[in-house]
């Protein structure tokens, strides 16, 4: 069975699908991540739908681990270099 995100490196996530996953990997809510970046829960929930879609991802703990995977995000020390962004 594939892992979520397998062959994922010609994946392209938008500034903002971006800016969302790093949302999602510290743990924000819909709701959080709406407030944060001054947009609708609604909006939030389409673009975590499409960026579910477009990594293969099936839920957000996937999401994650295919970010750290693919390098998209840095936690806790891990994956902290300067990442680049598409």
């Amino acid at each position: 069975m594939a892992q979520p995100g397998s062959g994922a490196a010609g994946v392209h996530l938008s500034e903002r699908e971006l800016e969302i996953v790093e949302l999602v990997a510290a743990e924000l809510t819909n709701q959080e991540i709406g407030l944060r970046l001054s947009i609708s829960k609604r909006t939030v929930d389409n673009h975590i739908s499409n960026i579910l879609t477009k990594t293969g991802a099936r839920n957000r703990v996937a999401l994650v681990n295919w970010a750290l995977d693919q390098g998209r995000i840095c936690r806790d020390g891990f994956n902290c270099c300067h990442l680049p962004r598409g």
